[in-house]
């Protein structure tokens, strides 16, 4: 499944959002551009400023804890997360405002990021991507906008479907499968998907998301 849009529109432009966007594409064609010209300086940065679970419980490099939300492992890794961000970060701006939907932001990228650290906490693999950060973004819209809908587009064997979907029905199916492919990639310490930093992010959103909740009050608006 696909999201492509959700049926509500924010009601302020939502300049974090962009401004975050535009930092993550912004490094990615930078280490894009890095790994292509010199293949050993492109790992060096990624080792640099990606999160490594085990530098973080030696106390080390914490600072690598934000950096790391702003590289990604490839084309279709920031193409999916710049989706998702773009679809649900707007709404959920809206309700905390600039100043503490940056924070959010951030906060759910750590919260994720320490998850994966306590999860597999000798792994030398760095962990890069701001997934965790946007899930916490995904957490917040579950629990504060539980009547939208977001327009997704399923495959069906030959076929293509697009259907309104209810963004609960969609993120809980999301959450659900992070956490059966977590589970089953306990064990691993090797490279792919650091599912628990996606659980941590999305569950730090759900209780941030909480906190506001009896605050927003806006009108729904639907798209035609």
């Amino acid at each position: 499944m696909i999201p492509l849009r959700d049926d509500i529109r924010s009601e302020k432009r939502p300049y974090v959002t962009w401004g975050l966007m535009a930092a993550c594409v912004g490094v990615f064609v930078y280490q894009t551009l890095t790994e292509y010209r010199d293949p050993a300086a492109g790992d060096l940065f990624v080792r640099t400023f990606g999160m490594i679970p085990n530098d973080i419980i030696s106390g080390h490099h914490l600072w690598t804890l934000v950096t790391s939300m702003f590289l990604h492992g490839g084309f279709f890794h920031i193409i999916g997360n710049m989706l998702y961000l773009w679809i649900f970060g707007d709404n959920v701006e809206d309700a905390f405002g600039h100043f503490w939907y940056l924070v959010v932001y951030l906060f759910a990228g750590i919260a994720g990021s320490l998850l994966q650290v306590i999860i597999l906490p000798h792994s030398m693999v760095p962990t890069i991507g701001a997934s965790g950060a946007i899930s916490g973004i995904m957490g917040a819209y579950f629990v504060l906008f539980p009547r939208a809908r977001v327009l997704t587009l399923i495959p069906i064997f030959f076929f293509i479907r697009l259907i309104y979907l209810p963004a609960p029905l969609l993120l809980g199916f999301w959450i659900l499968l992070q956490v059966l492919q977590g589970c089953g990639s306990v064990p691993g310490t090797g490279g792919g998907v650091a599912y628990f930093a996606h659980i941590g992010g999305f569950v730090s959103g759900i209780i941030l998301g909480l906190v506001v909740r009896n605050r927003v009050r806006r009108p729904w608006y639907e798209i035609s």
